[in-house]
């Protein structure tokens, strides 16, 4: 058997550790102050032990989480006795007897027979040490070193989570609840990794306390939404924290719940293999700063390019406030050519030369002419479309007014980021 301990730092609380470690392994379980795990039949799966440590540290990083970890061991015991003196190797004879909670509670008796390391107390008679110790000590000492078997209440996860959290204090300003809001957050990021899933909303709820006024409810509520499924504890808690920046209380709040909403699965990428990928250095997705910056800006301050059922190249393309809405309908047909970035409204009269439009220098033709019809509906225009280069102002996209005679010449209509 092949086991590990793991123990999360003192200021997280909860079954978060628990639930990160259902993601390796189906044997989990409590083992006095720290976490255990058998991952015996998950090596090939992860690699081997020292990949299967690597992801379980990566895995507990994106969740929020600082862990210890012990060395790989034959027995739970081994492994926690481990963790606890901070062992780099699972070499019982030379741990000291506070290693294992059964020798610790003997230690003074056992330090007046000579006794300073677990083998010491191995090298004892064991009749006389079952008659001065008791059973426990002996049986405590064969389950560490893997002579008799233990014996574990297995771990499940839950179906759904949901998670409260009764507040030190009453809080009265609702960004100070986001440090306590975390908490909740990893193991939300916790369960979401036994899962192999992410979380695309999530509500965070509070209850006022007795005293507040009588106008005021008895409880408020936050709700959240992502662009894609995520288990990134620093993108949720950015995204929270950005939400409660702009959200006051009624009154005192002495309790925080945190529900998860729209649990869709992840799937599981290989590592990239681009250079700049190499570096170590994380990145934050597009999708997740868009994300942050239409909450601090406004979402009518961010805004993506949707495509639209429309023959005029003009009324392709809209710009809707972002996230944008998923997928594109089955009828919309993807544009001939490139959509320019930004749309001028009105369209601005260009000079020529022998012609040809100018602005800021000469222009070089890149294609065209895309010729297009309007309806009765716009007195029959009639423009040709063409992609051409300044040198000083980039990739332009311009039409050429045909049947209008008062509006014929050369338009810049577009201009590309």
């Amino acid at each position: 058997m092949w086991w590990l301990a793991l123990q999360a730092s003192p200021a997280i609380e909860g079954p978060a550790c628990a639930w990160l470690a259902l993601r390796f392994s189906p044997r989990v379980a409590r083992l006095e102050e720290a976490v255990v795990l058998e991952a015996g039949a998950s090596l090939r799966l992860f690699g081997g032990p020292e990949r299967l440590v690597k992801t379980l540290q990566a895995s507990a990083a994106e969740a929020g989480l600082a862990l210890r970890i012990s060395p790989w061991a034959e027995s739970s015991l081994a492994a926690l006795a481990c963790l606890r003196t901070g062992a780099l190797t699972p070499d019982l004879d030379a741990l000291p007897l506070t290693a294992l909670s059964a020798v610790a509670a003997h230690q003074p008796m056992l330090e007046r027979l000579g006794c300073r390391k677990l083998g010491d107390v191995r090298r004892l008679p064991r009749p006389a040490l079952a008659r001065r110790f008791g059973p426990a000590l002996l049986r405590a000492l064969d389950q560490a070193y893997g002579r008799t078997p233990e014996a574990h209440s297995w771990l499940e996860l839950p179906e759904h989570f949901e998670a409260r959290l009764e507040l030190p204090f009453r809080i009265e300003q609702a960004p100070d609840l986001h440090h306590h809001a975390e908490s909740l957050l990893r193991q939300l990021c916790a369960w979401l990794a036994a899962r192999h899933a992410g979380v695309q909303g999530f509500s965070l709820g509070w209850a006022y306390d007795a005293m507040r006024p009588r106008d005021s409810a008895a409880s408020g509520e936050l709700c959240l939404h992502t662009a894609e499924a995520t288990r990134d504890f620093a993108h949720l808690s950015r995204l929270l924290a950005e939400h409660l920046a702009r959200t006051e209380l009624q009154a005192p709040a002495g309790e925080i719940k945190l529900t998860a909403e729209g649990i869709s699965p992840r799937h599981e990428f290989s590592a990239s293999l681009l250079v700049d990928a190499l570096d170590g250095k994380p990145r934050e997705a597009l999708g997740l700063l868009l994300e942050r910056l239409s909450v601090r800006l406004g979402p009518e301050c961010v805004r993506s390019a949707t495509l639209k059922e429309d023959h005029r190249l003009d009324a392709m393309q809209a710009w809707t406030a972002w996230p944008p809405a998923k997928g594109r309908p089955a009828t919309t047909r993807p544009p001939p050519g490139p959509q320019p970035s930004w749309l001028l409204d009105p369209p601005l009269r260009l000079q020529t030369r022998q012609e040809q439009p100018i602005h800021h220098g000469p222009l070089l033709r890149i294609t065209g002419p895309h010729r297009v019809e309007s309806g009765w509906w716009q007195d029959g225009q009639q423009r040709d479309y063409y992609l051409f280069f300044g040198a000083a102002c980039g990739l332009l996209w311009v039409y050429h007014e045909r049947l209008n005679a008062d509006e014929q010449g050369w338009f810049l209509h577009g201009v590309f980021a």
